[in-house]
C-alpha cells in the first residue's frame, strides 16, 4: 500500500523561463501555454524561483511613480527561492507542502536540484480520478487479507465516487481504526464510513498475537 509519488503525476514538459527573459516574453510564454505560472532556471536548469501571473499583475500595479521603472526580466519580479520537491516523494507529501506554503505549483527537481518536471494543485488532483473498482479491490486484497490477516468475506467493502464504507465483524477491536485508517490513507480515497464490529474488546491490556501487521 503505496501512495503514488511526484513522479507519477508531474508533468514533464515544462514551459520556463530564464532569469534575463523580459517581462513581455513571460506574459506571451504564460499566454499561449495557457498556464497561470512557471519556474525560472539559470543556465544549468537550476531552480532560482518562480514566477506567477501574480506576479505579473502586481508589479504593473506599481507602476504610478514619478520615473519609468528599468526594463524588466524574469528575474526581477519572481518569488525566490522557490519550493521545490523531488520525484519520490509522496503525492499527499507534496499537497501538504503546496497548502502549508500557499504556493499553486512545485517544480520538481533531481539530486543536483536541476528542473526535471512540475506538480500543479491539478496534477496532484489526479489522485482522485482513480477507479472506486481499484480502490475497492486494494481495501480488500492489501488490507483486509494482506495486512489485517483476515477472511477475505470478514470485511464488506463499497466505494462510491472515492467515499469508501465499511462493515461486517473482525476480530478485535484494536483492528478497526488500524483498518479505517489504513484506507483512508490510500489513493483516491475522500472518505471512510466505518460500519465494522468487533467480537472482543482488546483495548486493555497486552494486544493479542494475531493483531495485525504494521500497515
Amino acid at each position: 500500500m503505496t501512495a503514488q509519488i511526484v513522479g507519477e503525476v508531474m508533468t514533464r514538459d515544462v514551459v520556463q523561463a530564464r532569469r534575463t527573459t523580459p517581462f513581455k516574453e513571460v506574459v506571451r510564454l504564460l499566454d499561449h501555454h495557457r498556464i497561470s505560472g512557471l519556474p525560472v532556471v539559470d543556465a544549468d536548469d537550476k531552480v532560482l524561483g518562480v514566477l506567477s501571473g501574480s506576479d505579473l499583475v502586481r508589479c504593473q500595479a506599481h507602476r504610478d511613480g514619478p520615473a519609468p521603472p528599468p526594463a524588466l526580466t524574469a528575474g526581477d519580479v519572481m518569488s525566490g527561492p522557490a519550493i521545490t520537491v523531488h520525484p519520490e516523494q509522496t503525492v499527499p507529501d507534496a499537497a501538504r507542502l503546496m497548502e502549508r506554503r500557499g504556493v499553486e505549483r512545485l517544480p520538481v527537481v533531481d539530486e543536483a536540484d536541476r528542473l526535471i518536471g512540475i506538480a500543479t494543485r491539478r496534477d496532484l488532483l489526479r489522485v482522485f480520478l482513480r477507479a472506486d473498482d481499484d480502490i475497492r479491490r486494494e481495501v480488500s486484497e492489501e488490507i483486509v487479507v494482506g495486512a489485517l490477516d483476515l477472511p477475505p468475506d470478514a470485511v464488506r467493502v463499497c466505494v462510491r465516487d472515492g467515499v469508501v464504507t465499511l462493515g461486517g465483524r473482525v476480530e478485535a477491536r484494536s483492528q478497526v481504526p488500524e483498518l479505517v485508517h489504513a484506507a483512508w490513507r490510500l489513493d483516491g480515497v475522500v472518505g471512510v464510513v466505518n460500519a465494522v464490529d468487533f467480537r472482543l474488546d482488546d483495548s486493555e491490556g497486552p494486544p493479542p498475537s494475531w493483531r495485525a501487521r504494521s500497515l
